[in-house]
């Protein structure tokens, strides 16, 4: 309808971030058939799975500084054609660098994986710029949760279209078709998005309105200002809040960075499943997460209208919803059977993706100009999860068994958990200037 358009831009972000699970995550169900051909033991597969973090962290970097520079729009079409690219070129990966790198097939991974990674980097932080342009004070909670939707949803989409695809087609047709499917994305949001909602014909004033409504605004809340330049992107360091928003989204992500990339190899050596079982059993530690992430910004948003509080709203949520995620998979290890095992892994997840909206939410109602700045900065914190716990993983389970990595991923959590308890969200207030300065100046 029109009056709700920007619900239109939600939802094709959400569409997007799922075209970008799938095709980060489909290369841990070609695993079998890309092990066999260039001879990957698990420490090197381990490697290959963390060099897209290399990029994604860089990447996430540039881009949130990039879309506050060029607007969100210019970042989404450069990033679009760029992923589309390298999720293609993975096919040609280990050839490319057995030719090119003496015979070095991993060094083809890496090379491609890192591209493909910086490419997607900008992702979120694009998003978080996209939505403080967008969303209301007051719908920014539930707004962060329906970008985010995305990552659950097509992390659980990832085992039935990978495993499908796999079924009918050579691993390295798959990632063309996975490319292509980029660039028709990329083709339908050039027509519909448009950096601020002021210059979308389909935005009536009524929703504009709304959009720009300082109704119920909290004290320490603030609205885009678009010709605010004060804030600088070092600030971002001088600010406590940010700096542990960040280490607590480290923690979500080495939780989903290891279920998204050792899942299905984890599944066929622990319980000796074969590819065509993964369609399902792949997507089921994400059942819950689907619901809870968009629980929680639900839930956040309601904290803060009933309690006037961003603390309680914020990282009061992260903390429990972090505690409860370590207890989950400290429990992983004392399971023998694959049920058990599945439940505690989508329990354990579900409370993981419950304050996922929160650690971007933080940075908007921290500091809304600098969204995509300080959003890429928080992101390339958080992204070097990417790169250790696939990476991590790969080393503990050749040396302590697949339980060790549970038992990581717990610790990450609890990492998190602490760092939230440090999180006040909201603008600073300006120090006083005492009265004798005043006057002298």
């Amino acid at each position: 309808m029109r009056k709700n358009y920007r619900y239109k831009i939600m939802t094709m972000m959400v569409i997007m971030v799922i075209i970008n699970y799938i095709d980060r995550g489909a290369i841990s169900y070609g695993q079998g058939a890309i092990i066999q051909e260039f001879g990957f033991d698990k420490i090197a597969w381990g490697a290959v799975l963390g060099y897209f973090g290399y990029g994604y962290l860089f990447g996430s970097l540039f881009g949130g500084i990039l879309s506050d520079k060029k607007g969100p729009k210019f970042v989404w079409m450069v990033i679009g054609i760029s992923w589309s690219i390298f999720v293609m070129a993975t096919a040609i990966a280990g050839n490319v660098g057995q030719a090119l790198f003496g015979g070095s097939a991993l060094a083809g991974f890496a090379m491609v994986r890192i591209l493909f990674g910086f490419s997607e980097g900008p992702m979120f932080s694009t998003i978080n710029k996209t939505n403080a342009n967008w969303a209301a004070p007051k719908e920014r909670g539930i707004a962060a949760s329906v970008g985010l939707l995305g990552t659950p949803l097509g992390a659980l989409l990832t085992a039935p279209v990978a495993v499908g695809l796999l079924s009918i087609a050579s691993w390295k047709l798959v990632f063309i078709l996975l490319g292509a499917l980029g660039f028709v994305w990329i083709i339908i949001w050039s027509k519909m998005f448009k950096d601020m909602p002021e210059d979308h014909a389909k935005v009536s004033k009524d929703e504009l309105a709304r959009i720009r409504s300082k109704e119920g605004l909290l004290a320490n809340e603030t609205i885009v200002d678009q010709n605010d330049d004060s804030v600088k992107w070092y600030h971002f360091f001088k600010n406590p809040t940010l700096i542990f928003n960040a280490i607590g989204y480290f923690a979500f992500q080495y939780v989903n960075f290891l279920l998204l990339t050792w899942t299905p190899k984890y599944l066929q050596d622990q319980f000796g499943f074969e590819l065509s079982s993964l369609w399902y059993l792949g997507m089921i530690p994400w059942v819950g997460a689907i619901f809870t992430v968009l629980l929680g910004g639900k839930i956040s948003d309601a904290l803060r209208a009933k309690t006037g509080s961003l603390r309680i709203a914020r990282s009061g949520l992260a903390v429990v919803s972090l505690f409860l995620t370590a207890i989950c998979f400290m429990l992983i290890p004392t399971l023998h059977s694959v049920a058990g095992v599945l439940t505690l892994m989508a329990v354990g997840n579900a409370f993981n993706f419950l304050p996922n909206s929160v650690y971007w939410t933080v940075v908007v109602d921290t500091e809304p100009t600098r969204a995509g700045t300080f959003g890429g900065i928080t992101h390339f914190i958080t992204n070097t999860a990417t790169i250790i716990a696939p990476t991590l993983t790969g080393f503990l389970v050749v040396s302590y068994g697949y339980s060790s990595m549970f038992v990581a991923a717990a610790i990450a959590a609890v990492i998190g958990m602490v760092a939230m308890v440090f999180v006040k969200p909201g603008a600073r207030k300006a120090k006083k200037v005492p009265a004798a300065h005043k006057m002298a100046n």
